[in-house]
């Protein structure tokens, strides 16, 4: 009797009591919004998306206090066309378990996030640094499907980019700013005047 293989089609994912619902909208920014400098606090974050999977290993450290955290994260959207839901599963890792799982092929994001309070919510904003240098992102957070849904694009915000697959972490561990710009000019996400301003 031969091993049984895995495949997508024979393994079942349970419904987890760990995971929970994360709704986010994303946003494409010119650079960072009115009122934040590059000199502003911030966390540096280091994602490593391991390679042909859902799963990346996220550090995350504070330039004031040199402290770390590093999550192990599976992130997925249960319905592909609608990337503003999201099941998240975190599982928090000491220095010997962070080092340990460094071992899996993985392509890396680098970026700092700074916070952000634009009419009464709170927005993280990401500068990517690395090959990705140039490209500026806001995320924003909803407890309920209404607000989420009824949410107006930002002022600050160039374009709505929440369910264009390029933007998310999976797929710009992938690629390089030039990549970005050559896919904004071949989608028409932008006007012109606004894609000379990216």
């Amino acid at each position: 009797m031969g091993v049984a293989k895995l495949t997508d089609q024979n393994t079942f994912v349970p419904e987890s009591k760990y995971a929970r619902l994360e709704r986010q909208r994303r946003y494409l920014l010119h650079d960072l919004p009115e009122g934040l400098s590059r000199a502003d606090h911030h966390l540096q974050i280091t994602d490593n998306y391991i390679t042909g999977t859902r799963l990346r290993i996220r550090k995350v450290r504070d330039p004031k206090t040199n402290k770390w955290i590093v999550k192990f994260t599976q992130k997925f959207a249960p319905d592909p066309r609608d990337l503003s839901r999201t099941i998240i599963t975190n599982i928090y890792l000491n220095a010997i378990e962070a080092e340990t799982l460094s071992i899996f092929e993985a392509n890396e994001i680098r970026k700092n996030r700074y916070r952000f309070e634009f009419e009464g919510r709170q927005f993280a904003i990401d500068m990517f640094i690395g090959d990705l240098f140039g490209l500026v992102l806001a995320e924003v957070s909803f407890e309920t499907d209404e607000e989420l849904d009824n949410f107006p694009t930002p002022a600050f915000a160039l374009a709505d980019v929440t369910n264009n697959e390029i933007f998310t972490g999976g797929r710009l561990s992938e690629l390089t700013f030039a990549d970005i710009k050559n896919e904004i000019a071949k989608s028409e996400l932008l006007d012109a005047k606004s894609a000379g301003n990216t």
